[in-house]
């Protein structure tokens, strides 16, 4: 079948490379649309939580009552007193447009001392949109926000709308940024790995196909369903890291056959009957690791799964077609090495034939590599305990994490909307921000006379006698419904906010009502429960498919399930490290940012659908030339060292140019943009490393033949039906191996 398909691309290779111009082209100009389709939003609530439940009522009669946006007028050496700060303050707000907002509210409009600072020299006003919907109180943010602005006093936006445009904007800058840091890196390595300047302009090719046509189905997407702004993030990172998988995995198979002696099309042909497997079954895991993400209904997940499995699905197509055309267009000069060949490459020549690897010769770091896979399975089960220990203890941290949501704290200390948070918690007495709603409502006729203003009045009362509760009053009502309003002065992402939520559920409402909370720390309680619910119906049905793809590829059981244990190990070292940078702190000054004690829950999750695929596609490019180095004779040990040597120089320079591509959003002013680019970069790195060069080769020695287990009827299903396109299992005269 990849055969067929490498012999298609050959003959083809012409009317392939036009048709994915004209895609690319076509793909480009109607994706670049999607910029302004995206949402950012908050998008991170689970639809069927309790807090979203409030939310849908309160965009009914009853409404809401918060601030979306908390607007700081701060002065120097001028007081509110003052007329040239108060004058211009307020004729900007009577100045201001009102179809949009249902309450303005400042010092001036409430005669309230809490909207001024202790030293009188800032006050704030309080905003509140009419539309219930968060990307269009963004919108109508942006249409006035400068009418806002006045002459003297400095001002600031803070509120979870602020917020969001915030973080939406710097977003934008960011993925600017990344690529202004990565890309002239990444040249520069692509240029070294590749060894051939033409060569390296392989995976961005694969890249830019991939990624454009990931943008165009995103934007059909937007058309049926709301689409986050960060899915550009999964867009950028995994069509390039996929891209460049495929394309060094490809080339490097390219160049042995060649080295074999084989003509450009037969290289080709036997490059994508080989390579191109592994791809596409690597490629079938990662996408499936990504679709699992739909087991989540928040729309940040969601996008993320559109955008990943569209990714992945494009770049494997594009690796199967147009790189195979690529390849045949190019011929020997994408198997050439443009930037020379190293000095003493006959004394190389020598060793590497007395190490038993042949002529094909994968290069020093190859023979390196291959003695080591044979000094690590001298000690198998030492060297395997010493991993699998050194790993258990990165991860160990992760179990006193503190789950949070995203809010303010993502953003730089000194943004806008954290300015305006601290301010307001140290200079004045209250943050209008920092607001629980909850919606009592009577289901059924006949309760709704329980709802009577005594009843409510009583249960506002028992709310506000809640540890962490600042004031509790019932702010509005209509037929079966009524709205209280609390307030509350902790940090949302606390601990503290987590206990205070669940006090506040646990208070009975009035006889035969219901109620439910909402507001920030609400909905990171429902978030967070959604996440940990669900991620391990996520994990079990990437272990499933992962296990299945695996035993259609290679025919085994046991295989797959090392490779998931294993896998999660080198996460678990990952998931370790972010807790200690981002929770506690480690690394905050060389890393630039301020932590809060938290980690965001949507991490694990985005990197158990990114990394685990990425380990997968290693642990694939690993077996694949075992199991071909198995067929041609070599005992399992032998095997294993050899496919060890061949994938080493693929594997690590996979690994090398995925982190460096993704090294740039570890510069990112959104934390959680942060925590995925320095998490992805020590997931890769560890399972490059560590996993594939020491803890694999010692499981794989201890189990032996058993690694290529499985049950009786599904192994002769396999031999009957199972994909067999592989490397011949006659190696050449010149090819033989001597045994070690």
């Amino acid at each position: 079948m990849f055969g067929a398909l490498g012999r298609f691309a050959v003959r083809r290779r012409r009317l392939i490379l036009l048709g994915a111009l004209l895609f690319t082209v076509v793909a480009g100009v109607w994706g670049a649309g999607v910029f302004g389709r995206l949402g950012g939003g908050v998008g991170f609530d689970d639809p069927g939580s309790p807090s979203s439940h409030a939310d849908r009522l309160l965009a009914g009669p009853l409404g809401r009552h918060t601030a979306d946006v908390v607007v700081l007028y701060e002065s120097d050496r001028l007081t509110v007193d003052d007329p040239a700060f108060a004058g211009p303050v307020r004729r900007a707000l009577d100045a201001l447009p009102r179809q949009d907002i249902v309450r303005l509210e400042s010092y001036w409009s409430t005669g309230s001392p809490g909207f001024v600072s202790g030293d009188r020299h800032a006050t704030y006003v309080t905003v509140q949109f009419r539309s219930p919907d968060d990307q269009e109180r963004v919108r109508v943010l942006r249409g006035i926000r400068d009418r806002f602005e006045v002459e003297g006093p400095t001002v600031r936006f803070g509120g979870v709308t602020a917020m969001t445009d915030q973080v939406n904007s710097t977003i934008a800058r960011d993925i600017g940024l990344a690529e202004a840091i990565s890309v002239p890196i990444l040249l520069i390595v692509l240029a070294v790995v590749f060894r051939s300047l033409l060569a390296a302009a392989l995976p961005l090719a694969v890249g830019v196909v991939a990624a454009l046509g990931t943008m165009a189905v995103l934007r059909l997407v937007t058309l049926v369903a709301d689409v986050s702004t960060f899915a550009i993030q999964v867009v950028t990172v995994l069509g390039l890291g996929l891209a460049i998988d495929y394309a060094l995995l490809a080339v490097t198979r390219f160049r042995e056959e060649l080295g074999r002696g084989a003509s450009v099309a037969a290289a080709v042909e036997r490059t994508t009957a080989t390579a191109g497997r592994t791809i596409a079954f690597s490629g079938a895991v990662v996408a499936l690791s990504f679709a699992g993400l739909a087991v989540f209904p928040s729309r940040f997940l969601l996008s993320m799964a559109y955008a990943g499995a569209t990714t992945v699905v494009l770049a494997v197509l594009t690796a199967l077609t147009v790189l195979p055309a690529l390849l045949a267009a190019l011929g020997r000069r994408a198997g050439q090495s443009g930037l020379g060949r190293r000095a003493g490459e006959k004394e190389l020549g020598r060793r590497v034939g007395q190490s038993g690897l042949g002529r094909a010769r994968p290069g020093a770091s190859g023979v390196r590599w291959y003695r080591l896979a044979h000094a690590v399975m001298r000690r198998p089960l030492a060297s395997a305990l010493a991993v699998v220990a050194v790993l258990v203890a990165l991860g160990l941290p992760f179990l006193g994490v503190n789950w949070a949501r995203p809010g303010d704290w993502v953003l730089p200390a000194g943004a806008d909307a954290r300015t305006v948070t601290r301010e307001l918690a140290e200079r004045f007495t209250a943050d209008p921000a920092k607001i629980v709603t909850a919606v009592v409502e009577a289901p059924r006729a006949r309760d709704r006379a329980a709802l009577n203003r005594g009843a409510l009045d009583g249960y506002a009362a028992r709310l506000d006698a809640v540890p962490g509760v600042e004031g509790a009053s019932v702010t509005g009502s209509t037929g079966a419904l009524a709205r209280i309003t609390l307030g509350y002065a902790m940090d949302p992402m606390s601990r503290e906010a987590v206990r205070m939520v669940e006090d506040l559920r646990a208070v009975p409402p009035p006889a035969g009502a219901v109620a439910s909370f909402t507001g920030m720390p609400a909905s990171r309680v429902d978030i967070v429960n959604m996440v940990v619910s669900r991620l391990p119906w996520m994990a079990l049905f990437v272990a499933v498919v992962s296990t299945a793809l695996m035993f259609l590829a290679f025919g085994s059981l046991i295989l797959p399930i090392k490779s998931v244990l294993l896998n999660l190990l080198s996460l678990s070292a990952s998931f370790g490290a972010i807790k200690l940078i981002f929770q506690d702190g480690r690394l905050a000054g060389l890393l630039g940012f301020e932590p809060v004690g938290a980690v965001d829950v949507n991490f694990p999750v985005l990197i158990v659908a990114i990394a685990f695929g990425l380990a997968m596609d290693y642990e694939m490019f690993l077996l694949s030339r075992v199991r071909e180095e198995r067929e041609r004779g070599a005992d399992p040990a032998e095997a294993m060292a050899r496919g060890l040597a061949r994938t080493a120089g693929v594997v690590t320079g996979a690994a090398l140019l995925v982190a460096v591509s993704v090294a740039g959003f570890a510069f990112s002013n959104v934390a959680l943009m942060k925590m995925i680019g320095v998490g992805l970069v020590i997931a890769v790195v560890v399972d490059a490393t560590i996993v594939r060069g020491l803890l694999v080769p010692a499981t794989m020695r201890l189990l032996g033949e058993r690694a290529w287990w499985a049950p009786p009827p599904l192994a002769r299903w396999w031999r009957r039906r199972g994909t067999h396109e592989h490397a011949p299992t006659t190696p050449r005269p010149e090819e033989a191996v001597t045994s070690r």
